[in-house]
């Protein structure tokens, strides 16, 4: 074995800029706003040499998770999901509303020439909280996004990945629903404690334990919440049990973060649950987890890790 096989090659950032965001005007609705979203887009991204032709793009179709707001050339504010799980948590009349009105700004940008890698942008994300990030020229004209996702799909840390335990990255603060609550109850819970997800449990009875344990089932997610909105479901009325993602792909947190990373491509999704102790213990892995493990510090210690067991 190599030492440079384990080492990673440093992805192409300007292959994590999405060049063609959604726009819209400022006097759009906030209803037609929710509705782009929700329509399925083609995303390509760089997961390879983007000098190779033949594998360097793979294309997905996904629903967008941010909107910018322009006025001509210049960019007046975003609008993400998170934006929409708060204003539903807040019982907006999204019918009365224009995304002029509930759209955050000013927005946090990076100039194109700053952007060297993917360090510059994650360390924004940490900064602000943000998960989407605008991409301009020395003019301030709009380039592009960079997004927590679109980071993901450029990046090749197999054998970082490889090394490293679901345990080492999971969160084990993870908020849990019954499946009689309301999706509003849910999206509410979501706004207040600015998380995208809330695992929804059934109490079962364990008998050799002689008591009650609450097993996860499903999840409901801030995309469910985007789509609920998009067909003007009335959130107050519908139950977890019945919009929930289900049944549950679970993790065990001695499983590596690379069967986790491919476990989330292969099926799409942005977040897995991780349980043990027959579903008493629970907890999340998400993109942003996979994330950490390029923060500077973790990269050097996981590196040094690897030189030494090659020696």
């Amino acid at each position: 074995m190599q030492l440079d096989d384990l080492l990673l090659n440093e992805p192409v950032i300007e292959a994590a800029i999405d060049y063609n965001p959604l726009t819209v005007a400022p006097k759009t609705s906030l209803v037609d706003v929710i509705t782009l979203m929700n329509q399925k887009r083609i995303h390509s991204c760089s997961i390879s040499d983007v000098d190779s032709p033949s594998n360097a793009f793979t294309v997905n179709e996904t629903g967008s998770s941010c909107v910018l707001v322009m006025k001509g050339t210049e960019l007046l504010g975003i609008f993400t999901e998170r934006d929409i799980v708060r204003l539903t948590a807040d019982g907006i009349d999204f019918k009365k509303m224009t995304i002029a009105e509930v759209m955050t700004h000013p927005v946090i940008t990076l100039e194109q020439a700053a952007l060297k890698d993917v360090f510059a942008a994650l360390f924004l994300f940490r900064r602000y909280r943000i998960r989407h990030l605008p991409i301009v020229g020395q003019k301030g004209e709009l380039i592009g996004v960079v997004s927590h996702e679109s980071i993901r799909s450029i990046l090749r840390p197999i054998h970082l990945l490889k090394f490293m335990r679901v345990a080492d990255v999971m969160s084990t603060q993870v908020i849990r629903a019954p499946m009689t609550a309301s999706v509003l109850s849910l999206a509410q819970v979501m706004a207040e404690f600015r998380i995208s997800c809330v695992v929804i449990t059934e109490e079962k009875l364990q008998s050799d334990l002689g008591q009650f344990v609450h097993i996860p089932v499903g999840i409901v997610t801030e995309r469910d919440i985007v789509q609920f909105q998009a067909l003007e479901v009335n959130l107050s009325e519908v139950r977890a049990q019945t919009v929930m993602s289900a049944p549950l792909f679970l993790l065990n947190p001695e499983d590596s973060l690379w069967t986790a990373l491919v476990e989330m491509q292969r099926r799409h999704l942005r977040r897995l649950v991780v349980s043990w102790d027959r579903g008493t213990g629970i907890g999340i892995v998400t993109q942003s987890s996979l994330l950490r493990v390029l923060d500077p510090v973790q990269m050097y210690g996981v590196i040094e890790t690897l030189q030494n067991t090659v020696r």
